[in-house]
């Protein structure tokens, strides 16, 4: 079961792949959320620095519109910031009005900063309590897969995340690697030759350390 986080911790702490994703549970615009509601399903956890912004609110609508997209991988959305749910639930009720995109994910309140400071989304360089840009992959069985982070001043590529998420499910799923920029359908690659017996089994056009999985 889930730790409930009742008071702020003192520091930040700094999570890394391959790590279990803390515990929480929390209040959203869609209700009461708890990491371990999640097990079995893939999610992207993400923090952005406050609501009714222009950046946050580009980001938002990008994620609204690729909600199916996520859905068809198995993957959730799970959004977070320190305003409050009051702040959460009018942000997300305009942006439905004003560009007719309306948020089904989860967004969760965080005012104490106890979540995002257990996963490290507070920027210690900031002069403010916003919380920085920063996306969690996070497996069925509770495991950050992938960690990325972009600055306050510079908007996440969703099409990017999603790309991510698939990339990761294919490489685990086919037990091989996903080469520079890969989309679904183009050759995976085979990790590099660890023997000479491996390495003198490369065919013409490759080599020992780059060798496409042929179909």
């Amino acid at each position: 079961m889930d730790a409930v986080n009742a008071a702020p911790v003192l520091a930040a702490t700094t999570l890394r792949i391959n790590d279990r994703a803390p515990g929480f549970t929390a209040r959203s615009t869609e209700g009461e959320v708890s990491l371990s509601g999640y097990r079995g399903r893939w999610l992207l956890f993400f923090s952005h620095p406050a609501d009714f912004t222009s950046v946050c609110t580009s980001e938002f609508i990008a994620f609204a519109q690729a909600q199916d997209k996520f859905s068809a991988l198995n993957c959730d959305l799970l959004g977070l910031s320190v305003d409050s749910l009051y702040s959460h639930v009018a942000w997300l009720r305009d942006i439905e009005r004003s560009f007719g995109v309306k948020v089904k994910f989860p967004l969760i309140e965080d005012s104490a900063m106890v979540v995002a400071r257990a996963y490290g989304m507070l920027d210690s360089a900031s002069e403010n309590s916003g919380t920085v840009r920063a996306t969690y992959a996070i497996d069925p069985e509770g495991i950050v897969r992938a960690i990325v982070w972009y600055p306050m001043n510079v908007g996440r590529s969703v099409d990017e995340l999603l790309r991510l998420v698939e990339a990761l499910q294919t490489s685990e799923r086919d037990c091989a690697l996903t080469p520079e920029g890969w989309r679904p359908g183009q050759p995976l690659v085979e990790p590099a030759a660890s023997s000479m017996d491996e390495a003198d089994q490369t065919t013409e056009g490759q080599t020992w350390y780059y060798r496409e999985r042929r179909a």
